[in-house]
């Protein structure tokens, strides 16, 4: 009986095929959740991101949007907006600012971020053009990206995200501006 493997045998090369069939899957499957970039899109954008100012005086149009790592809708809006930074580089930049980074707190006050994401639009002379609160889609941010570039109207979307209109908003009185500040929550909060 020597040419007969044993029991023993037997068992150590399953565990082994076992082990090794394991491993196989878990690589596969990381690769196929994360691509081969282990950084998600968010944190992607936010390494490849120019600094507000230099965004605003290089005279391209400018996508600015204020985020934070444990906001899961700028978390859903990330792909989008990564594939939206890719589509228009060159025409277009893409800033994150993150707003639990004290470094941006100015721009937080300035341009009064009391949610997120908020996407604030530049056109190409540093001039606001509009603002955008809430998950956007990929249509949504081409066609936003488009009117940026193209310096036409910006899409106006229906609903709690909508563009705001500037204009509009410059006529409300100081008064009521004040009174909504003293009773808004910040960007941080969700209650």
């Amino acid at each position: 009986m020597t040419g007969q493997p044993t029991s023993a045998n037997l068992n150590a090369v399953q565990k082994a095929v076992l082990l090794v069939s394991a491993v196989v899957l878990a690589v596969v499957l990381f690769l196929l959740r994360n691509g081969l970039s282990t950084e998600s899109p968010m944190d992607q954008l936010a390494r490849r991101s120019l600094q507000p100012e230099v965004a605003l005086s290089n005279k391209t149009p400018t996508m600015l949007e204020f985020y934070a790592d444990w906001c899961e809708a700028c978390r859903e809006m990330a792909p989008a907006m990564l594939e939206t930074e890719r589509r228009t580089s060159g025409r277009m930049d893409v800033v994150l600012v993150n707003i639990d980074n004290p470094q941006w707190q100015d721009l937080i006050d300035r341009y009064e971020v009391n949610g997120i994401p908020q996407l604030n639009l530049f056109g190409a002379t540093g001039q606001l053009r509009g603002r955008s609160l809430g998950v956007r889609t990929a249509p949504q941010l081409d066609a936003l990206s488009t009117a940026l570039i193209d310096n036409s109207p910006l899409p106006q979307f229906a609903g709690i995200g909508s563009i705001s209109n500037l204009e509009a908003a410059e006529t409300i009185s100081t008064a009521s501006i004040a009174t909504a500040s003293s009773t808004s929550a910040g960007p941080r909060s969700h209650g």
